[in-house]
C-alpha cells in the first residue's frame, strides 16, 4: 500500500533529544533550507520536566520514558534492570540528572587516534563553548551566551561537604571545574539549569527556533523505517495516528534517535548483520555487522550509610513540613531539594596511580532509599556510589522482531571481564575510606548497604553483582571508525550509504570518563556545522 506523504524536506531529523534538537535549531538557521523534527513521544508540557527534581516522576513514566527493560543478565544476578530513555521532545535530557560534564580531554584524543579525524579535544572543544552559557562566564575552556545555561547548585548539606573533605583527605584534589579537560579531584556537580528550572535541549535549542516558518515538529510520530531509492536514503516511514505515512528527504535523513532507537531503527531498515535481519524477514539494504555491538554503559555499585547529628534529605522528605518547606523554597527562591540532581558531590580518582587518567567516579548525595521511587528511609543517612568510567565489557542492542512497536533487546553484559571486576571492587574499597575518613566522623557513618561486615573481594563482587545498576550513560552501537565493526565515518555518514548519517551518542567508539549529555550535545553541535560545509561542497 502506497503511504501519504507527510511533506518534502531537506533534512529529517529522527528523535529530538538532546543531539536532535541542536541540530534542528542549527540548520534551520538558514531559511533557504527545510527541516523536520521527527519524535515518538508528546511535547514536554508535563510540569516535573522542569523541575529539576522531577526526574523521580519522568523516569519509569510511560509518558515521557520508553520504559525499557535490560535483558536479564548474568553477571547481575539474573537481574533485568530497568533502562530509561526520553521519549519526549529533548529526550533524555528532559528526564536525566542534568549534570554537565565532559569528560577528559584524552578521550576525545583517543577517538582521534583511532582514526577519527577532526574528533580531538583541541577540534571539539569550540562546540562545547558554542552551546554552553557558563555562570561564571567565558573563558579558555568555557563559552558565554550559549542556548544551554550550566550553573552551580542551589542546595547544600553539611555532611556533602564532609564527603569532600574526607576525599581530600584520602588524597584526591580538589576540583573547582571538572570541564577543562583535566576532571581530576573532588567537587560539586554543575547542572544544565537555568534559575533552578531544567535546561532541556528541547526548551534551549528548540523552544527558541519553533516559530521558524520552515522548521516543521511532528510529535507522536514513529518512526518505523527508512526508506533508501537504491543505496540513498530518500525519507522515511512513519507511524502516525494509526497510519503509516511517508515524509521524503531531498538532501539527508539523520538519525538521532540515540543509542538504542538509532541502532533499532537501522536495523529495520535493513542496515546491520544481513544474516540476523534475513531470519527476521528483514531485506538486507547493507551489512553492516556493527550495527547495535560496541554497547558500552557505566555500571554503578553503591554504599549507603545511616549517619547522626544532621539532617538529610530524609528527614526532609518524609516531614509534612519538610515538604512544605521544599515547595515554598522552591515557589520563592527556585532553591532548595526541589532543584537537586540525582547526585551532587563528585569525584574522578585513579584506581591505581599507574592509571593515565581518572578511571572511576564517586558520587554522593543526601538520600537512602530502596529503590528509585521508593520513599526514602526513616533515618538520616546518605548514598555513596562507584561508577567505573573505562569498561571493559561490551553488550549489544539487537532486534527481537521484526515489528517497529516492539522493544529491541539490550543486552548489557555488564562485568564480563575479570579486570572490570576488579576495578569495581577495588573502587568499592576506595570509596569505603573516604566514607570512614576523618572528616566523616562527626556524622558517625554506618555502613548498611552493602554492609560493613562483607569485606572479602568474592564475597563484595557477588553483593556488586546483586544490587549494581547503571547510571544510564548507554553509547557505541553506531561506533564511528573505520573497521568492518565501525557504522559511520569520521562525518557521522553511514558507510556504504548515501544521504544517511547518525547524530547522537551511539557514535562515540568509546565511552567517555563521565556523564554523556554534554557531548552528545556537543556531537549535535559539531554534526550541524559538518552536514552545512557537506551540502555547500
Amino acid at each position: 500500500m502506497t503511504q501519504e506523504s507527510l511533506g518534502r524536506f531537506d533534512y529529517v531529523i529522527v528523535g529530538a533529544g538532546s543531539a536532535g534538537c541542536v541540530l534542528a535549531n542549527r540548520l534551520s538557521a538558514d531559511p533557504s533550507v527545510r527541516v523536520c523534527l521527527v519524535e515518538a513521544g508528546e511535547t514536554d508540557w508535563y510540569p516535573w520536566i522542569h523541575v529539576p527534581i522531577g526526574y523521580f516522576y519522568t523516569i519509569n513514566n510511560p509518558r515521557t520514558d520508553w520504559c525499557y527493560v535490560a535483558e536479564p543478565d548474568a553477571n547481575l544476578g539474573g537481574r533485568g534492570i530497568k533502562y530509561p530513555r526520553g521519549r519526549v521532545l529533548g529526550g533524555s535530557s528532559s528526564i536525566n540528572a542534568m549534570v554537565y560534564i565532559r569528560g577528559q580531554a584524552a578521550d576525545f584524543d583517543g577517538w582521534s587516534a583511532m582514526g577519527n579525524q577532526g574528533w580531538s579535544w583541541a577540534e571539539v572543544l569550540p562546540y562545547f563553548k558554542k552551546s554552553e552559557d557558563y555562570h561564571r562566564g567565558s573563558s579558555d575552556t568555557h563559552g558565554a551566551g550559549g542556548e544551554l545555561r550550566v550553573e552551580g547548585l542551589r542546595a547544600h548539606w553539611d555532611v556533602l561537604d564532609a564527603f569532600c573533605d574526607a576525599a581530600v583527605q584520602c588524597g584526591i584534589p580538589r576540583s573547582e571545574d571538572f570541564n577543562s579537560g583535566d576532571n581530576e579531584g573532588v567537587g560539586y556537580f554543575e547542572v544544565t539549569q537555568k534559575n533552578g528550572v531544567r535546561m532541556s535541549t528541547a526548551r534551549a535549542f528548540l523552544k527558541p527556533a519553533r516559530s521558524r516558518p520552515n522548521l516543521e515538529v511532528l510529535t507522536k510520530t514513529q518512526v518505523t523505517r527508512v526508506s533508501f531509492d537504491g543505496t540513498r536514503a530518500s525519507g522515511l516511514v512513519v507511524r502516525r495516528g494509526g497510519r503509516e505515512w511517508r515524509i521524503e528527504a531531498a538532501r539527508e535523513v539523520i538519525l538521532s534517535g540515540g543509542t538504542i532507537g538509532s541502532a533499532q531503527v537501522l536495523q529495520l531498515s535493513g542496515v546491520g548483520d544481513a544474516a540476523a535481519l534475513q531470519r527476521l524477514g528483514i531485506a538486507s539494504v547493507r551489512h553492516l555487522p556493527g550495527v547495535g555491538a560496541n554497547l558500552q554503559d557505566h555500571i554503578a555499585a553503591r554504599t549507603m550509610l545511616r549517619v547522626k547529628d544532621t539532617v538529610t534529605l530524609n528527614q526532609q522528605a518524609n516531614s509534612l513540613w519538610g515538604k512544605m518547606w521544599m515547595g515554598i523554597d522552591y515557589a520563592l527562591r527556585r532553591r532548595g531539594p526541589l532543584t537537586i540532581p540525582p547526585a551532587l558531590v563528585n569525584a574522578f580518582v585513579r584506581s591505581d596511580p599507574s592509571q593515565p587518567t581518572p578511571d572511576l567516579q564517586f558520587v554522593c548525595y543526601p538520600i537512602t532509599y530502596d529503590k528509585l521511587g521508593d520513599p526514602p528511609h526513616a533515618f538520616p543517612g546518605f548514598t555513596a556510589g562507584v561508577c567505573m568510567l573505562h569498561p571493559e565489557s561490551r553488550g549489544s542492542v539487537t532486534l527481537k522482531s521484526p515489528d517497529p512497536l516492539a522493544a529491541p533487546a539490550i543486552h548489557l553484559n555488564f562485568l564480563d571481564t575479570e579486570a572490570d571486576c576488579r576495578t569495581v571492587v577495588k573502587g568499592l574499597r576506595m570509596l569505603r575510606e573516604v566514607c570512614n575518613a576523618p572528616a566523616m566522623q562527626r556524622y558517625a557513618p554506618e555502613e548498611f548497604l552493602p554492609g560493613r561486615e562483607i569485606q572479602d573481594e568474592a564475597e563484595l563482587l557477588d553483593g556488586i553483582r546483586k544490587m549494581a545498576g547503571t547510571i544510564f550513560h548507554p553509547v557505541g552501537t553506531c561506533a564511528m571508525g573505520t573497521g568492518e565493526r565501525a557504522v559511520v565515518d569520521a562525518r557521522l555518514r553511514v558507510h556504504g550509504l548515501q544521504g544517511l548519517r547518525v547524530v547522537d551518542a551511539s557514535i562515540m567508539p568509546k565511552i567517555i570518563s563521565g556523564n554523556t549529555n554534554a557531548t552528545a550535545i556537543m556531537i549535535g553541535e559539531k554534526a550541524a556545522d559538518m552536514i552545512k560545509a557537506d551540502a555547500r561542497s
